[in-house]
């Protein structure tokens, strides 16, 4: 049973993430029937650090209590601040004792550093998912989770995934009723679905540099409305299907409908965002037919339906 819990913060933590860990398990609801737990915030002496947002914290302790916390968690800091080989070793104790482990958003990076992720599912914000298995190749990082868990090891996405693996662990530790309950106290879903495609900046399409398909990407990018063959396009461009095909992986790296439908998930995102349009004619105005098929590619590239991700992003006066 989860009844400790050490947050490390080092030099430039960030607020809202050392926030969330502090929201979850350091604020005492036991009065309503909640579990409490012993909660500390840990620096590595003992000495106030500051956030990135300006303000001085001062810690609960040193790293004395992350030595028998049932739960040692790392929200963000500044990327490239030193990390203090106390904090690195402490981490390294905690996972050979089978601590529970938790980061959110780039505090994965310490775990990187600590070792800690070698062999291990792992995720950070999408924005820094590739320099994050750039700099520890043998972790294997899932790009498009909200948050991910394997064995103890439980690492989050962005700012407010945190809070999704929070009650994830909570979830677990305590069973759903507690968790639901949690979540509805703090005005949060119990549970969102999709993963971080959603949440990912998507640019209007627009043709990739491929020096020899450049004319054909744009013709393709001013009529992603219509149904178009590999032949077609292979015409187009001058040349043999197969060779049209080689050439289109060597210049883009994946295939003519695999690089089209992405493109056509792009436009949709922003029709869903931008438009009135029914999901039927986002559908065909993106060059998917039918609302079947847009949900169907939508989903398996987004993570979520296209109703859902409208409801979640339109926010503008519909045009």
């Amino acid at each position: 049973m989860l009844r400790s819990v050490a947050v490390i913060a080092m030099d430039q933590v960030a607020a809202f993430e050392l926030g969330v860990l502090a929201e979850v398990f350091g604020t005492d609801r036991t009065a309503d029937g909640f579990p409490g737990y012993r909660f500390d915030v840990c620096t590595a002496d003992g000495s106030a650090v500051r956030s990135r947002s300006g303000f001085l914290l001062t810690p609960t302790a040193d790293l004395g209590p992350v030595e028998d916390a049932d739960l040692v968690a790392v929200p963000a800091h500044a990327d490239g601040s030193p990390i203090p080989e106390p904090v690195l070793a402490a981490l390294r104790r905690a996972a050979d004792r089978g601590a529970w482990l938790l980061s959110v958003c780039a505090g994965a990076f310490v775990l990187g550093e600590a070792g800690v992720l070698d062999g291990r599912d792992c995720t950070t914000h999408w924005r820094y998912t590739d320099e994050l298995q750039q700099r520890f190749p043998a972790a294997r990082v899932q790009c498009d989770s909200l948050y991910v868990q394997d064995d103890r090891l439980l690492t989050s996405a962005g700012t407010a995934a945190g809070i999704d693996a929070c009650l994830h662990l909570v979830r677990q530790e305590h069973g759903s009723a507690v968790a639901t309950r949690l979540a509805r106290r703090m005005v949060v879903p119990p549970h969102r679905d999709g993963g971080q495609s959603q949440y990912v900046e998507a640019p209007i399409p627009k043709a990739p540099e491929a020096p020899t398909l450049e004319p054909v990407l744009e013709w393709l990018m001013g009529h992603l409305r219509r149904q178009v063959t590999v032949d077609e396009l292979a015409a187009r461009a001058g040349m043999a299907p197969r060779t049209f095909a080689r050439r289109f992986r060597a210049e883009t790296g994946t295939t003519p409908h695999d690089w089209l439908t992405n493109q056509r998930v792009l436009l949709a995102r922003h029709l869903l965002e931008d438009t009135s349009l029914s999901v039927e004619g986002v559908a065909e105005q993106a060059g998917f037919g039918d609302a079947a098929a847009l949900r169907h590619h939508f989903t398996r590239r987004v993570g979520t339906t296209p109703l859902a991700y409208r409801t979640t992003f339109r926010d503008r006066q519909p045009t």
